[in-house]
């Protein structure tokens, strides 16, 4: 994936702080009532330690009876204070909880439905991995940054304008001593924040490569072996993950220096603190009794820890930046457009008497292109029209060059040709996959640029040749075609592929559950599925693409007799290698290089002794 331009932390923050005040507005307020409630008791806790040394200590130590129920007193009221801290400091942290959750649950839901209509060219031109690692590892670093680092900081922050508040109160030059070694830390965070902010988003960037990598080498291991390519295979993995490791090491190396060097500083002004404290009371630059001494060091103590804590969960939230940078990328991604209005409507099943009661109605499907007073409706027939049709899938690289064919209604147009001369690329155009650069391409007489995409693709029944089946059961799978199909609707669809036969043979039948893309079947038997599949959505045209070419011939025998069922009066494009498979075609069109450099039947392009001869006799051979 293309590095993106890097967005502000501030950007990014409200990005995702706007999730939050959608719907858990409520709960924000009851967390940041809780932990201003929490840093007000610890700063009054701390200041209470003054009163109990000078007013209920040091007094005892003069008296010859002393009373120790005052002194008794004071410490149950710290102690009722310190509980109101500890209970408050629970419920944000718990309110917090359920806060992430729901937060992330809202950018799943919301990743996934974008997902969904994002373009085929993003999943072509997007590792798997790495679209993957964006679920995984980069919303884990959100989650962390959402329920820990966000709300510590916060709560951190709020302690430490309390405790400067309550120095200020007490004594102020000290206090000014105490803020200028907070400013040396605060320094030394955004120095070294910068710089492990920079390595932490090339880390996130490098995982998600690496995930990929794994997830393509696992997909291709039978590959790897059968070419003995595992020392490639690991070399090319070792110079992904030393690249993950190099930039892990230097984010984590100025991400690990600061709290030991943020930990020294903060005990280094706590000894200074006593120090300087200590002479300013002796010498009487500034009135200092012992529980003030005391009671400073004891802010300086609970002021160093919240500016330690921000420092460690700074880097926390850095490395959560440029996972929620790499998931907004995902989000950003520009969805498939669809300006088509013309919907695919069943006649038998629409609520609309004008189309039901028509005489003209012959068919069961029809195009309705709405108006402001009325409906008007096309009945779909299948015929479809290339007309100088120019296409690249990038810009400067044309695939097909003006293409021009067509299909009537109940024709089977067959595509054969040498592997790359584009005859999956016009298949992936008729059901608008990628748009085209220049000509039309009509559907019943509409430019299928006018047909909503739902309505295109629901016309069109797709078998291709890289089956994919879904965890579930045989029967869901089939019905993943339809998913409304009934259970006999799933039982006719597989007997007119002929793979009723198989189904009944397994074990649990229909009912048995398939998982890892149904490797437990041969690709024979997932391939059947796949087109008892498209036989289950009966749609009105059907487009195979290279449907049988992992069946056996003795198989391929068998399925073309339910393949001859099940393409009867529909229009059918069929892309094949095997030529035996299209000889019974309306029309064949052979193409080269992206260009249709012969059309016909088997018999005239037999006759013409062309390209199509020799792919047939073997004169050639293709891929």
């Amino acid at each position: 994936m293309k590095n993106k331009p890097q967005v502000s932390a501030i950007k990014l923050l409200k990005r995702i702080f706007s999730y939050a005040t959608r719907t858990y507005r409520l709960r924000l307020v009851i967390v940041f009532i809780s932990i201003l409630i929490s840093a007000a008791t610890n700063a009054i806790g701390i200041s209470f330690t003054k009163q109990l040394i000078d007013r209920f200590i040091e007094p005892l130590s003069k008296q010859q009876s002393p009373d120790f129920t005052p002194l008794f007193q004071m410490i149950l009221l710290m102690g009722a204070m310190y509980l109101t801290g500890a209970f408050f400091t629970y419920v944000y942290n718990r309110t917090m909880v359920t806060v992430s959750q729901g937060i992330l649950k809202d950018i799943r839901d919301e990743m996934f439905t974008h997902m969904e209509k994002l373009p085929i060219r993003y999943y072509d031109t997007n590792a798997t991995g790495d679209i993957m690692s964006r679920y995984t590892n980069d919303i884990d670093t959100l989650r962390q940054m959402i329920s820990q680092s966000i709300p510590q900081t916060f709560s951190a922050l709020v302690t430490v304008t309390a405790l400067v508040i309550a120095m200020f109160i007490l004594n102020i030059p000290m206090t000014f001593f105490v803020l200028l070694m907070v400013s040396l830390m605060v320094f030394i965070i955004r120095t070294l924040g910068s710089k492990s902010g920079k390595y932490f988003s090339l880390q996130q960037h490098s995982l998600g490569q690496v995930n990929g990598y794994v997830e393509e080498m696992i997909e291709g291991q039978k590959v790897v072996k059968v070419f003995n390519h595992e020392p490639e295979a690991i070399a090319d993995f070792i110079k992904l993950n030393d690249a993950l490791k190099e930039n892990s090491t230097k984010a984590n190396t100025y991400a690990n220096i600061m709290m030991p060097i943020m930990g020294n500083i903060g005990n280094f002004t706590y000894l200074l603190t006593a120090v300087i404290g200590a002479i300013f009371s002796i010498t009487g630059v500034t009135a200092l009794t012992l529980g003030s001494i005391a009671s400073f060091v004891q802010f300086t103590k609970s002021i160093t820890m919240p500016v330690s804590q921000i420092s460690q969960q700074f880097n926390a939230i850095i490395l959560s930046l440029a996972g929620a940078q790499r998931i907004f990328d995902l989000l950003d991604e520009k969805p498939e457009e669809d300006q088509g209005t013309i919907e695919l409507v069943n006649i038998e099943e629409t609520a609309d008497k004008t189309i039901r009661e028509t005489k003209e109605r012959t068919g069961k499907w029809a195009w309705k292109t709405s108006g402001e007073h009325t409906n008007t409706y096309v009945e779909l027939k299948g015929e479809v029209r290339f007309e100088h049709v120019t296409f690249g899938y990038q810009p400067n690289k044309v695939i097909l060059h003006d293409i021009q064919l067509f299909a009537k209604p109940g024709q089977k147009i067959a595509f054969v040709g040498a592997t790359g001369a584009g005859k999956t690329t016009i298949t992936n155009l008729i059901n608008r996959f990628y748009d085209i650069q220049k000509g039309t391409i009509t559907y019943d007489g509409i430019d299928i640029t006018n047909i909503q995409k739902a309505s295109l693709r629901r016309s069109l029944g797709v078998v291709l040749q890289d089956t994919h089946l879904f965890t579930g059961t045989i029967k869901e799978n089939i019905r993943y075609g339809k998913l409304d199909a009934t259970d006999e609707d799933v039982y006719e669809a597989a007997k007119l592929v002929n793979a009723d036969h198989f189904i009944r043979q397994l074990p649990n039948g229909y009912e048995t559950e398939l998982s890892d893309d149904g490797n437990s079947l041969s690709q024979g038997q997932r391939q059947l599925l796949s087109i008892a599949r498209a036989a289950v959505a009966d749609p009105p045209v059907l487009i195979l693409d290279e449907a049988t070419s992992s069946i056996d011939t003795r198989t391929e025998t068998i399925v073309q007799k339910g393949m001859d069922s099940l393409m009867e009066g529909r229009t059918v494009f069929v892309i094949a290698h095997r030529l035996s498979t299209v000889q019974n075609s309306d029309a064949i069109m052979v193409l080269d290089q992206g260009k249709i450099i012969e059309r016909g039947n088997h018999e005239e392009l037999i006759a013409k002794q062309g390209e199509y001869y020799q792919l047939y006799t073997g004169s050639f051979k293709t891929v």
